[in-house]
């Protein structure tokens, strides 16, 4: 185990942790990465200005409901609604739970649910940062040639999906899917601010372009619908995804679990799938 020799340099040489951000700085980070003033802030909140200024600036404390209020005005996440309301010395609302909850289990259970319901249609529950939690069988169609490295737990989603060892030379529509990956991606990271997924979306954009790709790939909406088509030995294999999300979870591990699904786009699809499930 790494440690911290405190004892090392000079005498009288204070190492101090790096301050806490206050409520206020917290609000303020939120405000400016939403592009609000405190004026359009204020008047979609429903609240003062001379308030909001109020509360930035340390001058006056927030309420639980005040927090709340101005969480949803911004749309920040659960695990950052709950850093400000730490920060405010409130509890926070997604509290952290033990493994074997009741609650956790429930939301395993329904998850597990899902995925089954789907089949025989690939599946897979991914968690804030796109780490694989459950999968279906069906999700074998993926996997064919993907380097074991990359499948190997903790797998993440988008790194197997991209990586020139992974689904990558699979994909018939590269470069267009990897525009609407890239660009979900950044949405996530100008949403959460986190830093993890904005190494992965860098991560990502570094794997080799595919040919006809764009060199500002990602940056632009490649568009609404955007079908994932895969080759394999039964040809070419069309997909449209879709989201779950669970957003009355209790705890913030369950409220930023997803549930990536892909359904078959094309009656030829659909009969592989089904073909695949039956055997």
């Amino acid at each position: 185990m790494a440690r911290v020799d405190y004892a090392a340099g000079n005498a009288g040489d204070v190492r101090r942790a790096p301050a806490t951000p206050t409520v206020g700085a917290l609000l303020r980070d939120w405000r400016i990465r939403r592009r609000h003033s405190q004026l359009s802030l204020a008047l979609h909140a429903d609240v003062s200005a001379r308030h909001l200024s109020f509360l930035e600036t340390g001058r006056a404390m927030p309420s639980r409901e005040m927090i709340a209020q101005l969480a949803e005005a911004l749309a920040i996440p659960p695990r950052e609604r709950d850093a400000l309301l730490l920060a405010a010395g409130f509890a926070p609302v997604h509290a952290p739970r033990a493994p074997d909850d009741a609650q956790l289990r429930g939301v395993r259970d329904a998850v597990d649910l899902i995925l089954a319901a789907l089949m025989p249609a690939p599946a897979l529950a991914v968690d804030r940062h796109w780490t694989v939690v459950a999968y279906n069988p069906a999700l074998a169609v993926f996997l064919r040639d993907v380097d074991p490295t990359l499948a190997t737990p903790p797998v993440n989603a988008l790194r197997a999906s991209l990586h020139p060892r992974g689904l990558a030379p699979r994909i018939a529509n590269l470069a267009q899917w990897r525009a609407h990956v890239l660009a979900r991606l950044r949405r996530d990271v100008e949403l959460t601010a986190d830093p993890v997924l904005a190494a992965l979306r860098a991560e990502l954009q570094a794997y080799p372009p595919p040919p006809g790709s764009a060199p500002d790939d990602g940056e632009a909406e490649p568009g609404v619908v955007i079908p994932l088509r895969v080759r394999s030995p039964h040809g070419t294999l069309s997909f449209l995804s879709t989201t779950t999300i669970f957003g009355t979870a209790v705890d913030a591990r369950a409220a930023e679990l997803t549930i990536e699904s892909f359904l078959p786009a094309d009656a030829h699809t659909a009969a592989v799938l089904r073909a695949a499930a039956g055997g």
